[in-house]
Parts: C-alpha cells; sequence; structure tokens
C-alpha cells in the first residue's frame, strides 16, 4: 500500500447510522451503501507505539449504515421505525483522518489504524480508544477511511 496522508478533521455535525449487523467487520462490498464500524481498543492497545496487528482492532462495537437525523435510511427508506433516539452517531469533535479512494483489504485496514496511532502518539495527541471505519462511494469510487477521535496534550 502507498503512504498514508493523515490529517487532523474537526467534524462539525454529527453523522448519522441505524443498526446494520455484518457477518464480517471488513466485509464491505461494493453497492452496499455508507456503512460505519467501530471498533473500541483496551487502554494498553490504545497507548501502544508499536501495536501488535494480529489483533489490533478486536471486535466491533457497532455496525451501521447511514441514517439522517431523522432516522431515514440511505435511499429514503424508514429506519426500521426507529426514531432519532435510537439512533447511533460519530460524534461532532476533532479526530484523526486518513482515507483511500479503494475498498482496502483487512490486513490493508489495520496497517493503516496502526500507522494512524503511531501518528497520533507522535504528534503527542491524546488518542481516544475508538477507531471508526467507514466505507462510501463517492465520485465514481469506493473510499475507505478511519476517524481516531483526539485531544491537544
Amino acid at each position: 500500500m502507498e503512504k498514508i496522508e493523515f490529517s487532523r478533521l474537526n467534524l462539525v455535525s454529527p453523522l448519522y447510522y441505524t443498526a446494520d449487523e455484518m457477518s464480517d467487520p471488513f466485509g464491505y462490498r461494493e453497492g452496499d451503501g455508507e456503512k460505519i464500524v467501530c471498533f473500541e481498543l483496551g487502554e494498553a492497545r490504545a497507548a501502544a507505539f508499536e501495536p501488535d496487528r494480529a489483533d489490533f482492532l478486536g471486535d466491533a462495537v457497532f455496525m451501521g449504515r447511514a441514517a439522517d437525523a431523522g432516522g431515514t435510511a440511505a435511499g429514503g427508506t424508514a429506519a426500521r421505525g426507529e426514531d432519532r433516539r435510537s439512533l447511533w452517531e460519530l460524534p461532532r469533535g476533532a479526530y484523526l483522518f486518513a482515507q483511500k479512494r479503494e475498498l482496502l483489504s483487512r490486513e490493508d485496514i489495520v496497517g493503516m489504524a496502526a500507522e494512524m496511532q503511531q501518528e497520533g502518539l507522535w504528534q503527542r495527541l491524546r488518542l481516544g480508544r475508538r477507531i471508526y471505519l467507514r466505507w462510501l462511494f463517492e465520485d465514481g469510487r469506493s473510499v475507505t477511511q478511519l476517524f481516531r477521535p483526539f485531544a491537544q496534550p
């Protein structure tokens, strides 16, 4: 995989999702629409400069499909009768951000997440324990994105 560019992103509005269980959190396929997977790292894993990539991300705590703030899933379908209180969100805030304009393999996603952690620690950021993996289709191509919340030291 080519060099990864990391940037700081200030997400000014949350992104909303409805639950959408996938059998494999890395099993996104082109045409699936916008989806997100949230992983939560343990404290030791979240602070390691050289994390063990074999099980770095661990289990997903949430998997979802894009929805608007009113509870409507992408494509205009009702989100299974759910209202805004039952929506899950990628909260607004400061994120370390990276993206590739392609569908990445599990190995490449884990590698990108580990490099993101190294970059954040090198910049002396206080990284959050959650990592958000987001897929979408943009400008005629699939995109893989990672978001990692942070705070300034």
